[in-house]
């Protein structure tokens, strides 16, 4: 029983980032990044793909050291423990892929300041052990890869015609130019939030009603 506990537990962790508290759908964290460099779908997988890193990487480390980490300096040490897995990413990235790196610009670095990495630190990995730190770090790395990649995809097919730089459409197709400008962000992420929300608000009225039909 106690097993299968902890298996419920740890698949809760895992998919809760992904939909439940999905850190940008839900949680709305981390909304820089998500509206600054999602105008294509490879910026927003690169984005989400060094996120992931930082993420789970010092999720990780910090849970390791959690017992020896003093509660007086817990945050600066989180934030040099998360600036080293950031260095790393930005370096990683410059020379792997040294286009998409000068796309992103200065956004690598700032993950550094990111309020969910930072937030997931404090909140979880701090406080629980190294295995269950790691599931909640995938699926909120998970979830945020997903909203990013959701986004970037449909500004890049809207705004270029294209999906990860391969033409879609003929030549009479006129691109939206403005949903790769900055007003096409907001409206993109405002279109989903609401699709988010009607979803999740759908899926609790058919508990509910699930829930009231059992009772009777």
């Amino acid at each position: 029983m106690t097993a299968q506990s902890d298996r419920e537990r740890a698949v809760t962790e895992l998919v809760k980032g992904i939909w439940r508290e999905n850190p940008v759908f839900v949680a709305l964290l981390g909304l820089c990044p998500a509206m600054a460099v999602t105008n294509s779908a490879i910026n927003a997988l690169a984005m989400g793909g060094a996120t992931f890193f930082v993420l789970v990487g010092s999720s990780v480390l910090v849970s390791l050291l959690r017992s020896w980490i003093p509660k007086q300096v817990r945050i600066t040490t989180f934030i040099v423990i998360i600036a080293t897995f950031v260095t790393v990413a930005d370096y990683s990235l410059h020379a792997l892929a040294p286009a998409v790196y000068k796309e992103l610009g200065a956004f690598i670095a700032l993950i550094v300041v990111n309020c969910i990495i930072l937030g997931r630190q404090e909140a979880f990995a701090s406080r629980n052990s190294v295995g269950l730190s790691a599931l909640d770090a995938l699926g909120m790395s998970a979830g945020f890869t997903l909203a990013l990649f959701m986004l970037g995809s449909i500004r890049e097919v809207l705004g270029n015609g294209s999906f990860f730089g391969v033409p879609l459409f003929g030549a009479g197709f006129e691109p939206w130019v403005v949903m790769i400008l900055p007003p096409g962000g907001f409206l993109t992420m405002g279109t989903l939030l609401m699709i988010f929300n009607w979803l999740s608000e759908r899926r609790k009225r058919s508990a509910q009603l699930l829930l009231e039909g059992g009772a009777a």
